[in-house]
């Protein structure tokens, strides 16, 4: 009998550990969470390379250095694989570092040195779901260009990196006019890395910026994207169901997007983020999923991806 409800209690409570780590923010150990470069996965890098590299003008892009992709399969939060392709080549990414803006946002009202009214919550909201110019140049100005560099460049993060070809970076207002605070790489406004963001989207679903709390509420304003195009696009046909938190960006020839897909299936769970420079970059992105999802089916034996 004392066996059995030991055994009860043990099955209980490896439940409840299953269940927590449905949620998100995910309730993975601190000493589980790794830094995702570390995670690079082999067989993951070569069959996303194998499906991307076959179609031709992807090839050329990729080549010339104006299309980068990353993704990190979170379908075992403790197994995390990570492929990326141009990874460390910042590029102009319009409104995708808005994310940046986010993260300094929540930092100085957790510090106490941003005031988080009703009219700040609403502008961040705009900014990240509408990618809303008017509520990100309000928030830009609200939290300074100094602010979002220093905690860009926090150690605890390091979202941009000189030594490690750069990364998020926000230095000048999405309205025109004021001062600029370009990054020092290559004198961007806007700048992005693929796996800067991927490493982003990893820390913040695993609770990881700023405080679990404040991970939570930057989930929440990530979730549901107004803007349905690029990524989110073929997602609302392949997985209508599935839990989206999305930031995108075009700008010209510029197209950025990034996502975080939580499926109700298990196997349908990922970051990805890619940055493009062409015209058809729009729809570049919307063709992306596909591919990637058959790199991921590709690489562990899940059950079939729909």
């Amino acid at each position: 009998m004392k066996t059995s409800v030991i055994t009860i209690t043990l099955l209980l409570l490896w439940h409840g550990m299953l269940l927590a780590q449905e949620e998100l923010p995910l309730s993975v150990p601190n000493d589980q969470i790794k830094p995702l470069r570390s995670l690079v996965d082999t067989k993951l890098q070569i069959s996303l390379e194998n499906q991307l590299m076959k179609n031709p003008k992807w090839k050329k892009l990729i080549d010339s250095k104006r299309m980068a992709v990353g993704v990190v399969d979170l379908r075992d939060p403790n197994k995390v694989a990570f492929a990326r392709i141009n990874g460390n080549h910042m590029m102009y990414a319009a409104s995708l570092p808005k994310i940046a803006i986010l993260l300094a946002a929540m930092d100085a009202i957790e510090k106490g040195d941003l005031k988080e009214t009703s009219e700040v919550k609403k502008d961040m909201q705009l900014m990240i779901s509408k990618s809303d110019n008017a509520a990100s140049t309000r928030m830009i100005d609200r939290v300074g260009y100094d602010q979002i560099e220093h905690v860009m460049t926090d150690p605890e993060y390091e979202f941009y990196d000189e030594e490690t070809g750069g990364g998020l970076w926000v230095g000048k207002r999405y309205g025109g006019g004021g001062d600029t605070h370009r990054e020092p790489l290559k004198n961007l406004s806007h700048a992005a890395t693929v796996t800067q963001v991927c490493r982003y989207y990893y820390l913040l679903v695993n609770g990881e910026l700023v405080t679990r709390e404040r991970s939570s509420q930057m989930l929440d304003i990530l979730e549901n994207p107004a803007l349905h195009h690029k990524f989110v696009n073929t997602l609302n046909i392949l997985a209508p169901d599935a839990r989206i938190f999305r930031k995108s960006g075009s700008w010209k020839n510029y197209h950025s997007d990034s996502v975080l897909v939580w499926g109700i299936d298990k196997n349908r769970r990922y970051i990805l983020v890619a940055l493009i420079e062409d015209p058809a970059g729009e729809q570049i992105i919307r063709n992306l999923v596909r591919p990637v999802e058959t790199a991921l089916k590709t690489v562990k034996n899940y059950k079939k991806v729909n």
